[in-house]
């Protein structure tokens, strides 16, 4: 075994070992909630544009676009627009690692690789922000429901002929919502690649922390991960590419970065 090999079996086990601590993992959930009382998310830009996320998250995005080296990106649910900037900025490092392998001149703006964005209110402090970003030109953003079907078909036509497809699902936060989400953009997700379903860590939040929200546990992304998955699993569907429309939730990705806003949201198709 290689000298890499070894270390990559390394890592394997501590992931496991932690995915096997429930004490430790327990520690995590306490130390997250008190983490939204902070606001501790809200703190973070990526590239000079605010990210709602977690860093360990915002690693775990870099992580998932190196392996599976999507051409486009899909996300639903804009807020300041650094989740874009995020994805569109590691498609441009994609390009970039490309054009060195082949000897070839980049030309960043002929680039193939996308990312497009749908919110049903892109405020324009935010739009202005976005469109004036370096990474600007690889993004194209949606003003609209991201379940409403004239939008999804605008997104649907923006994915005709990409092969490598990965979606972020971001918005609207309630069961309903999530649930119509992965019912339409999951599966334009292909296989290999991933539909990561954000803040399913509701469900694990005491009532008071979504008292002023339309979603709390049992009505939140996680539950929609869970009904969506029974569904898939009952029905036996096909999707478009002709094979077997089928997710697994990937828990090596969680249990690697522990702190997370996503439990069983890593969808990875398969």
């Amino acid at each position: 075994m290689s000298e890499n090999a070894k270390f990559a079996a390394y890592v394997q086990d501590n992931i496991r070992g932690i995915g096997e601590d429930t004490a430790f993992l327990g520690m995590t959930q306490i130390w997250l909630r008190e983490a939204i009382r902070h606001n501790y998310a809200q703190n973070f830009t990526w590239l000079g544009r605010p990210i709602i996320q977690v860093p360990q998250d915002q690693y775990a995005i870099q992580e998932l676009i190196w392996t599976c080296r999507p051409d486009l990106i899909i996300e639903t649910g804009i807020a300041h627009g650094g989740s874009l900037i995020l994805s569109a900025s590691m498609l441009a490092m994609l390009d970039y690692c490309d054009a060195l392998e082949a000897g070839t001149v980049l030309d960043p703006k002929a680039s193939r690789r996308k990312v497009v964005g749908v919110d049903i209110d892109i405020r324009a402090h935010n739009r202005a922000g976005i469109e004036e970003h370096p990474m600007a030109h690889k993004i194209t953003t949606i003003q609209g429901s991201s379940v409403a079907p004239d939008i999804f078909e605008q997104v649907k036509a923006h994915a005709e002929g990409y092969e490598r497809i990965m979606v972020f699902l971001d918005s609207n936060h309630t069961h309903e919502h999530v649930l119509a989400e992965l019912e339409v953009y999951a599966p334009l997700t292909s296989k290999g690649s991933y539909c990561v379903v954000w803040d399913t860590g509701v469900e694990d939040l005491p009532d008071e922390m979504c008292a002023d929200r339309p979603w709390g546990k049992g009505d939140n992304p996680r539950t929609a991960v869970w009904e969506y998955q029974k569904r898939l699993a009952d029905e036996g569907r096909t999707a478009a590419d002709g094979d077997k429309l089928a997710f697994e939730l990937d828990k090596t990705i969680e249990n690697k970065i522990v702190i997370t806003a996503s439990v069983d949201g890593f969808l990875r198709r398969v």
